[in-house]
């Protein structure tokens, strides 16, 4: 009788067989599996991170996490992070908004009451130190196909000199054919403008007065009541107001051109809030004249805030009212007229002009105000700037102004084509404002063809960039977990150690004040290399150690005793026991970042005097170079390491 092993030799060799099976049909998942334990251990290893770097997650518990859009260093050393509906149409439709505020120093979390929809808000620094938000989102959009009832613009009029009138959300507007349309929201109409002439007979007699009454106007979005083409109009027609009492009704009419079912663009809101750091809530501030979703907010010399772009109240691209902030009345008033793409890269040069770099985040035509340029507030002028590379791809591109502020240098990194274009560059370019004749130069390639890349200022004057995705929204699993450190002096880029978590659309990278970078959010639009799930918003919060805080050797710089303001001559002097081997100091703006656009940090070379145990520094009076407000005080010894900041402010 042939020999059978015992049940337990039997089942021993199954299992071995089923193992050298298992290697065998999953070699390439045993080879990646061994890769990445090596990868592990090498980052791990203080000499790669001495070179390289190191990367984080942060825990970050259940009921703080969200969809970050914006983030913000304030100068209390915290980060806010705001979502408002955070890209989630059923947060916006129950009024839930999201703001979180993060404390780096010991990882904790606090929620934050919001009181509007800042989901693509603008922000900028305040000279209090106060953030300034303003715009959001006043309703979602609808895409082609899905538009189910005519809708548009309506012009709302108002002949009467004598009041104004608000119609409130819900208001019936009716078309000479009898078909009714409902407003989607608020608005209201000023009074109408009252001329007196007077005109002279040749003897010198007077003519009676004439008067002549200019109607004051408004925009308000409206939508049929119902579904079908009778209430589809390409024609101009005059609208009655429903409800009204009879003068108003004589006064207030609506004009509507256009009521289709084509695709509906996002609306903005015109609200306006400061967040206030030290009390930790938002407080409300006049709004702005024009709705905005999608603006820019840039602080001038003056420690005003200049609001440009951005969808109105009715998703057309603002076509150029621009309104500046003054923190001191709290109140708006009209700005130099220009037209810019949403989300336009606008940077504060010295002299007090404002260079855009063609950095944008999208909506608006591809053949208007994509082109580069400097632009004077005073006179409203605006001098291009052609001859950059791929200059149909500076859509989702990144842009810089270099350290130290006072080189006048910008860097543009990456970017794509207009819209859900597949193209995107690895180009970046440099221009130094100071040439007697500047122009863009080529500057070192990226890796690859780079949308989103976030870039950030380090205090030892190189810059570090991350994340980004090939494609629009990491399209075809496109994420790009790379990331780079540029020499601005070698006009050169480096390797640094590489994320772990990707980061495309909807992200952000800041610096914080312990020299190290944190990086939030990313929306891409699948979830597959197939796309054929639809993605999930990143809520992990990674954060990188640079080189410099790592490897043997002295620690890192202190800054002891100090004041919390420079002087009338911009000095500061604070003691430290290590002033022999400080070599530099750097004062940096904190940002205010979203949608790979931060026009706030900056980086200003200070002067430097030691002395035995103190150092001075001494800031640039201009504040073209360094507006007013709240900044880091880094100081760099020999070795390239940075001190922890001081928060200094200036006046």
């Amino acid at each position: 009788m042939a020999h059978r092993p015992s049940t337990k030799r039997r089942k021993t060799l199954l299992g071995g067989g089923a193992v050298v099976l298992l290697v065998g049909l999953n070699a390439p998942a045993a080879l990646s599996f061994v890769q990445e334990q090596y990868h592990a251990y090498e980052i791990s290893r203080p000499e790669y991170k001495a070179r390289y770097g190191s990367w984080q997650q942060l825990p970050v518990p259940d009921g703080f996490r969200l969809n970050a859009i914006h983030a913000a260093l304030l100068h209390t050393g915290k980060v806010l992070l705001i979502a408002g509906s955070g890209n989630d149409q059923r947060k916006f439709d129950a009024g839930t908004f999201d703001t979180v505020l993060w404390d780096p120093a010991g990882n904790t979390f606090r929620r934050i009451p919001t009181p509007e929809d800042f989901f693509c808000a603008g922000h900028s620094q305040l000279p209090d130190g106060r953030l300034l938000v303003a715009g959001g989102t006043a309703r979602y959009e609808v895409l082609d196909g899905e538009v189910k009832r005519a809708g548009g613009g309506m012009r709302v009029k108002n002949e009467s000199p004598d009041k104004a009138v608000t119609l409130r959300k819900g208001t019936v507007f009716r078309s000479p054919s009898g078909v009714e349309y409902v407003s989607q929201s608020d608005v209201t109409v000023g009074r109408a403008k009252r001329e007196f002439t007077i005109s002279y007979f040749g003897s010198g007699q007077m003519k009676p007065w004439r008067t002549k009454v200019t109607a004051a106007e408004a925009r308000v979005f409206v939508e049929a009541r119902r579904e079908g083409p009778d209430a589809l109009t390409t024609e101009a027609a005059q609208y009655k107001v429903l409800g009204l009492k009879a003068e108003e009704a004589k006064n207030v009419y609506g004009i509507a051109q256009k009521l289709t079912t084509e695709k509906q663009d996002f609306q903005g809101i015109r609200a306006a809030y400061e967040f206030d750091p030290v009390a930790e809530r938002y407080v409300p501030v006049a709004p702005m004249k024009d709705a905005r979703w999608y603006p820019t907010l840039v602080t001038l010399q003056d420690g005003r805030v200049l609001a440009v772009s951005g969808l109105n109240d009715v998703g057309d691209v603002v076509p150029g009212d621009n309104e500046i902030y003054d923190p001191g009345t709290r109140k708006w008033s009209k700005g130099p007229f220009r037209y810019f793409p949403t989300y336009p890269a606008l940077f504060l040069t010295q002299g007090g002009r404002l260079f855009y770099t063609g950095s944008n985040a999208g909506y608006g035509p591809a053949e208007k105000g994509r082109m580069p340029g400097l632009w004077d507030l005073t006179r409203n002028t605006f001098q291009e700037f052609r001859g950059i590379a791929d200059p149909d791809q500076l859509e989702t591109s990144a842009s810089l102004l270099l350290p130290p502020a006072q080189d006048q240098r910008l860097m543009v990194l990456g970017g794509g084509g207009v819209g859900e274009s597949e193209l995107s560059t690895g180009r970046t370019a440099l221009i130094d404002l100071k040439e007697p004749v500047p122009a863009f130069r080529k500057g070192p390639s990226l890796p690859q063809g780079t949308r989103y890349l976030s870039g950030v200022l380090l205090p030892d004057d190189s810059v570090f960039t991350t994340g980004g995705s090939r494609q629009y929204r990491g399209r075809d699993a496109s994420d790009i977990l790379k990331a780079q450190f540029y020499d601005p002096r070698a006009n050169a880029l480096r390797p640094a150690a590489e994320p772990t978590v990707g980061r495309n659309y909807h992200s952000e990278a800041l610096l914080l004040p312990d020299g190290r970078v944190a990086t939030f959010g990313s929306d891409p639009l699948f979830g597959d290399k197939d796309n054929t799930r639809l993605g999930r918003f990143e809520q992990r919060v990674e954060v990188f150690t640079p080189p410099y805080l790592h490897g043997a050797g002295r620690p890192r710089p202190v800054l002891g005793q100090g004041p919390r303001e420079l002087d009338q001559n911009g000095r500061a002097t604070f003691r430290t026991r290590d002033a022999a081997r400080i070599e530099k100091a750097r004062l940096m703006r904190p940002s205010a970042v979203t949608h790979t656009t931060d026009v706030e940090q900056r980086s200003i070379a200070l002067g430097l005097t030691r002395g035995a145990d103190t150092v001075t520094v001494e800031a640039p009076l201009d504040r073209t170079l360094v507006p007013p407000g709240w900044y880091m005080l880094f100081v760099v010894d020999r070795d390239g390491r940075p001190s922890e900041a001081e928060w200094i402010r200036v006046e």
